[in-house]
C-alpha cells in the first residue's frame, strides 16, 4: 500500500498508457483513466475528496474559453475554401508559371501547399485536395512516383507550422501564452521549413533531373498569339509590386506622421511588412484591374492569370494574419473575418452553393467536437494527475537532466517524436504539452520558443512511416490499381505504399532538420517577438511611496512649516520607515497579522494630526486608518 501511495502519479501515468493501448479512443481513455483513479485515491486517502469538486469548474472554465473559438471559424474557413476551387486554380496558375522549369510542378506543390496553409490550417484538406489535383498531374509528365508522395504529404503538413495553424492555437492555449505571440515566432520558421523543401527540389533538378522533368510546351496553356510566354509582363508586374512595398516599408512612419497629424518615429516590424505586402498586392490588382477593362493589353495573358488568381488568397492572408499581427483583432475575430472571407470568396467564385455550406458546416462540427471531447478527457486526467502530484513527479524526471536546458530538449523532442507515432497533435497537446510546459518554465526555457519547437516537431506525426496521417490522406487519393490517364490515354501505373512512404523519408529527415536548428538557433523563433519591457519593482514602489508622501502636504498650512513635525506633514521619514511600513506583522496593513506592534501606533496619530483634518476623503491613510477601524483593528 505504501508503494501505491508513493508512486500513484507514475503508475496513473501507466494505467493512461494501458488504456490506450487496450484500443480505446483518447477522449474516452484519458476521462476514464482520470475517474477511476481519482476515486481510487480518494478511497486510499491520497487526495480529499473535495478534489472532484474541482471538475465542474475546470468543464465551464473549457466553455468560457475564447481562445478556443478560433478552431471552428478556422477549420470552416479552410474547408469552404479548398471545396470552393481555390486550391485547383492555385496549383493550374502556379503550375503554368513553374513548369518549363525542372522540378516545376514540385515547387508549384510546395508553394500552393504554403498558401493554402495560410489560409486553411488543416492538413487533411491541403493534402487531399493537391493529391486530387497535382498527383495525376505529375506522374502525366513523368515525376518519379516517390518524389510525388513525398513533396505532395509534406506540403500538406506546412499548415501546422505556419499560421493560422490550429496547432499553434491550441499550443498557445495551453502554454498560457498569446496566439498572437506564437504566430509571429512561427513565421520565420515557416519560411525557413518551405526554403529547405525548395532547396531539396533544386538539388534534385540538378543531379537527378530525370527525376523532375520539365512540363512540355504543349501543356503550356497561357501562351500569347505570337508564341511568346507571357513571362517578360509578369516579371515587371512583380517588380513595381516588390518597389511599391519597399517604398511603403521603408516610409511606413511618415504615412502615419501624414495620417495621424503629429510625428510618428518608428514603426513596429511586423505592421511595415504586413502594411507593405498589403500595398503591392493592392497596386498589382488595380493595374491588372485598370488593364482588363481598358483593354490596354499591358499585361500577358499569363501575368493577368496570376494577378487574379493569387490576389484573392493573399487578401484573405492579410485579413486574418495581418489584422492579429497588428493587434487589431484578436485571433478568435481574426478566424471570424476569415471564415466570412471565405464565403465572399466563394460566392464571388460562383460557388457557394447549400451543399458545400452543408459539407463545410458539418465537417466542422465533427473537427470541433472532437476537439472538445480530448480537452474534456485531459482535463479530468491532468486535474487528479495534479492532485497526485504528478507534476512534481515530471520535474524530478527531467529537470535533472544530464546538459541542463539542451539536455532538456533533446529529450523532451525524442519523446515527441516517438510519441508521434502513435497520437496526433491534438493529443499530444492536452496530454504531454502541460506536463512538460512547467519544468520548460522552471529552466528558463521561453515558451514561445518552446511552443513552436514542439509544433515543428509534431510535424513528423503526419510523416512517419507507417503511422503518418498525412500519408494516410493521401493514400486515400492515390490511384492503387492501373487507370488511364484522361489527357495522353495512357495506362499508368499506379502508387504503390510502399512509395509513398518511401518518399515520405526525404522530408522527414527535413523536418527534424529543422527541429536541430531551432534548437541551435532560437532567436529565429524570439527575435519574431516584442521586446519585454523590464520593469524595477523597487523604483516603482519607491515613487508612489514618494508621490502619496507628497500628496500628505498638498493643502496643508504645516507641509511648509519646517517646524511641523514629520508625523504631521507625511514627510518621506515617516512613509518609508521600515518598523512601520514595512514589517509582515505590522497591524496597520490591511491583511496583517494582529500582534500588537509599537511602532505601527504612529499611522494613526498621523492621520488623528491637525493637519490631516484639511485632506477630507482623498487622504490615503485617512481612508486606510477608518478601514481598520470598521475591521476592528486597533
Amino acid at each position: 500500500m505504501e508503494f501505491l501511495t508513493t508512486n500513484y502519479a507514475p503508475i496513473m501515468f501507466a494505467g493512461l498508457i494501458c488504456f490506450l493501448l487496450l484500443g480505446f479512443p483518447v477522449a474516452f481513455s484519458l476521462g476514464a483513466c482520470g475517474m477511476f483513479f481519482g476515486f481510487l485515491g480518494i478511497e486510499l486517502g491520497i487526495f480529499p475528496a473535495s478534489v472532484m469538486e474541482w471538475l465542474p469548474q475546470r468543464l465551464i472554465g473549457i466553455m468560457a474559453n475564447d481562445t478556443l473559438l478560433a478552431v471552428p471559424f478556422f477549420t470552416f474557413m479552410g474547408l469552404v475554401l479548398e471545396r470552393s476551387g481555390m486550391a485547383e486554380d492555385l496549383l493550374d496558375t502556379v503550375g503554368q508559371v513553374f513548369g518549363p522549369m525542372r522540378g516545376g510542378l514540385a515547387l508549384a506543390v510546395v508553394f500552393v501547399g504554403a498558401l493554402l496553409a495560410a489560409t486553411t490550417g488543416v492538413v487533411a484538406a491541403s493534402v487531399i485536395s493537391m493529391g486530387l489535383i497535382s498527383l495525376p498531374i505529375m506522374l502525366r509528365y513523368g515525376y518519379d512516383r516517390k518524389l510525388t508522395s513525398g513533396v505532395i504529404a509534406a506540403s500538406g503538413t506546412l499548415a501546422q507550422i505556419i499560421p493560422p495553424s490550429l496547432v499553434l492555437i491550441i499550443m498557445a492555449d495551453q502554454l498560457g501564452r498569446s496566439v498572437g505571440d506564437m504566430y509571429k515566432g512561427a513565421f520565420v520558421p515557416a519560411f525557413i521549413l518551405v526554403g529547405l523543401y525548395v532547396l531539396y527540389i533544386v538539388l534534385l533538378a540538378i543531379f537527378r533531373p530525370q527525376a523532375v522533368p520539365a512540363l512540355p510546351p504543349e501543356a503550356r496553356t497561357y501562351r500569347e498569339p505570337n508564341g511568346h510566354s507571357g513571362y517578360t509582363s509578369l516579371t515587371v508586374l512583380m517588380v513595381i509590386s516588390a518597389l511599391v512595398s519597399i517604398f511603403l516599408a521603408r516610409h511606413m512612419a511618415d504615412v502615419h506622421t501624414w495620417w495621424e497629424g503629429h510625428l510618428v518615429e518608428s514603426v513596429p516590424t511586423d505592421e511595415k511588412i504586413v502594411v507593405a505586402m498589403c500595398g503591392g498586392v493592392f497596386v498589382a490588382w488595380v493595374i491588372a484591374m485598370g488593364n482588363k477593362l481598358l483593354r490596354l493589353g499591358l499585361l500577358s495573358k499569363l501575368a493577368e492569370r496570376v494577378t487574379f488568381v493569387l490576389i484573392p488568397p493573399l487578401l484573405l492572408i492579410f485579413l486574418v494574419l495581418g489584422t492579429i499581427f497588428l493587434g487589431v483583432a484578436t485571433p478568435t475575430e481574426g478566424g471570424a473575418m476569415g471564415a466570412m472571407g471565405a464565403l465572399l470568396m466563394a460566392a464571388l467564385r460562383g460557388r457557394m452553393n447549400y451543399n458545400l455550406l452543408k459539407q463545410a458546416m458539418a465537417s466542422t462540427t465533427k473537427l470541433a467536437s472532437f476537439v472538445m471531447f480530448i480537452l474534456i478527457g485531459a482535463t479530468v486526467f491532468s486535474m487528479v494527475f495534479q492532485a497526485a502530484d504528478g507534476p512534481k513527479w515530471v520535474e524530478h524526471l527531467l529537470a535533472n537532466l544530464p546538459g541542463g536546458q539542451v539536455g532538456f530538449l533533446v529529450v523532451v523532442n525524442l519523446l515527441i517524436f516517438f510519441l508521434a507515432f502513435f497520437l496526433d497533435y491534438f493529443e499530444l497537446s492536452f496530454i504531454v504539452v502541460p506536463l512538460l510546459a512547467p519544468v520548460a518554465d522552471k529552466l528558463g526555457i521561453d515558451l514561445i520558443w518552446f511552443g513552436v519547437l514542439l509544433a515543428v516537431n509534431m510535424q513528423t506525426s503526419f510523416m512517419h512511416p507507417p503511422f503518418g496521417f498525412a500519408l494516410f490522406f493521401l493514400r486515400s487519393v492515390a490511384p492503387e490499381k492501373p487507370y488511364v490517364d484522361k489527357i495522353t490515354k495512357k495506362v499508368m501505373e499506379p502508387v504503390t505504399t510502399m512509395q509513398i512512404y518511401k518518399g515520405a523519408i526525404p522530408f522527414l529527415i527535413i523536418q527534424l532538420t529543422m527541429v536541430g536548428i531551432l534548437i541551435a538557433f532560437p532567436s529565429l523563433v524570439t527575435g519574431s517577438l516584442d521586446k519585454k519591457v523590464d520593469v524595477d519593482m523597487d523604483a516603482v514602489g519607491a515613487q508612489m511611496l514618494e508621490s502619496l508622501g507628497n500628496s500628505q502636504g498638498y493643502g496643508s498650512d504645516q507641509a511648509t512649516d519646517p517646524n511641523a513635525p514629520a508625523s504631521a506633514a507625511g514627510s518621506d521619514e515617516n512613509w518609508t520607515n521600515e518598523s512601520a511600513w514595512g514589517d509582515e506583522s505590522s497591524p496597520a496593513m490591511p491583511g496583517a497579522s494582529d500582534a500588537p506592534a509599537a511602532p505601527a501606533a504612529s499611522a494613526p496619530e498621523a492621520s488623528a494630526a491637525p493637519a490631516a483634518e484639511g485632506y477630507g476623503s482623498d487622504d490615503p491613510m485617512k481612508a486606510l486608518t477608518d478601514s481598520l477601524k470598521q475591521d476592528g483593528k486597533p
